[in-house]
């Protein structure tokens, strides 16, 4: 009882100390210890092994996804400083128009991040355009940010086929599948997620213009002039080049020929889902560098500056990771385990269930994806769930309650952005929580019909 009480407290101090803002490697470890201390675990053995290096060690995930992070960041940077992503966002502007901005910011997101950019970069690249917009329409900022979690958070992230996420490269390393795994049930999640996520967020925009709620700038907010936005950026169609490159790349393997092909190169690819999303990411990134005026006097500060901004993401994610992993040697872990598996539910109703509530816990949908792949995904394989559909379910179903209000993204866009929880949580949870949540049950549904 006293394990189970510590495993709970652990839990709840993890979620308490993030919405406080207390640093998620330093909070982790101490969630970490009092586990480790109300479970009686071995102290030395669980911080080394469970939390640093076991298979659920925050090491052992840094270095297994080091390079995917880096090249992700490294994009990101050259996308941002090359005003490439300003240059896309402003093309939708043009094409349709400043009062459509949460459209616009819905579908810039969206199309940033599932061409590589990595979350934090799209909203930093996208708010000080999402500034001017935001002003000229009269529309809240709080709506600015349900529409960058729903398009850089979502649909991109865990549903649509080929998206080089993290979310969608874990999978790939425990079950065999490769990045379009399950295209049609990830298609159907992925548009569903997007009508139910726009129609929520253009209903709050009638409602908050009826009630004469509109645009209230932040304490720090520098609101930009469009038209000095506009020099010094590379016209749409090149801007929009590096991230078709991305998914030109890691598409043409699987176009050429499948696992079994007898060219190298190809082969390779199917066999290397993080060593080839990376790779794809650095030819981009090199490509964009020769390309784009504003980032080519200084390569080398742009890509060195790209790949410290990946650390900090990297190393909170493993962090938490770690702390899954201490969590996952308890006996209160096993008793969840057993119980999820012995629900009297369908086998794929019963893994959603396990999945967001690891993913809740975690608060991280790469953590809790992470934790679930090492614990549990050949229970579920034995159930009787294709390795790709549970590869595209399973990811979906992480990326719902891993968005409750101690997210680390949920915390650093509303820092970004200078809203708090109370200002903003609803529109952002509504987008990344609940419509995330009906859209995967709904595809799971559409699994067990077919």
């Amino acid at each position: 009882m006293i394990g189970l009480l510590g495993l709970v407290a652990g839990l709840g101090l993890l979620i308490w100390l993030a919405l406080r803002d207390v640093n998620i490697i330093f909070a982790s470890v101490i969630c970490a210890l009092v586990v480790i201390v109300t479970n009686a675990l071995p102290l030395a053995d669980s911080l080394t092994g469970a939390y640093l290096s076991g298979d659920l060690g925050a090491f052992t995930f840094a270095g297994r996804f080091f390079l995917l992070f880096a090249a992700g960041a490294m994009f990101g940077k050259i996308m941002g400083e090359s005003h490439a992503a300003t240059s896309v966002a402003m093309a939708m502007v043009r094409a349709m128009g400043k009062d459509r901005i949460l459209w616009i910011t819905v579908l810039a997101c969206a199309l940033l991040t599932y061409g590589g950019v990595v979350v934090f970069v799209v909203i930093f690249a996208m708010y000080p355009l999402g500034l001017r917009l935001l002003k000229e329409a009269d529309i809240p900022k709080r709506l600015f940010c349900g529409a960058a979690a729903l398009g850089a958070g979502t649909f991109t992230l865990t549903a649509l086929p080929g998206t080089p996420s993290i979310h969608n490269v874990i999978p790939t390393l425990k079950l065999g599948t490769d990045l379009f795994a399950a295209p049609l049930l990830g298609l159907f999640g992925g548009a569903l997620m997007f009508a139910l996520g726009m129609a929520y967020l253009e209903r709050e925009r009638v409602k908050a213009r009826a009630n004469g709620e509109g645009f209230e700038p932040g304490p720090r907010d520098v609101i930009p002039d469009l038209n000095e936005i506009a020099r010094d950026i590379p016209p749409w169609p090149l801007a929009v080049l590096p991230l078709a490159l991305v998914i030109a790349t890691i598409l043409a393997p699987r176009l050429l020929g499948g696992a079994d092909s007898e060219n190298a190169i190809i082969a390779f690819a199917n066999a290397q889902p993080v060593i080839w999303p990376s790779f794809a990411l650095l030819i981009a990134s090199l490509v964009a560098l020769a390309i784009f005026p504003a980032v080519r006097r200084k390569p080398l500060q742009i890509l060195g500056e790209g790949t410290q901004d990946a650390i900090m993401p990297l190393m909170a994610t493993s962090a938490v990771i770690g702390f899954g992993g201490v969590v996952a040697q308890t006996g209160g872990f096993a008793l969840f385990t057993e119980t999820v598996l012995g629900l009297d539910l369908p086998p794929m109703m019963s893994m959603f269930a396990a999945a967001s509530t690891v993913s809740g816990i975690t608060g991280s949908s790469s953590g809790g994806l992470q934790i679930f792949m090492a614990t549990l995904a050949d229970d579920y394989l034995a159930l009787g769930i294709a390795p790709e559909e549970l590869h595209r379910l399973v990811a979906m179903a992480s990326g719902g309650l891993d968005s409750l209000p101690h997210c680390g993204a949920v915390i650093a866009m509303l820092t970004i952005t200078q809203l708090t929880h109370k200002q903003a949580y609803k529109d952002v949870g509504v987008v990344t929580v609940v419509v995330p949540i009906v859209a995967t049950l709904a595809t799971i549904v559409l699994a067990m019909a077919v």
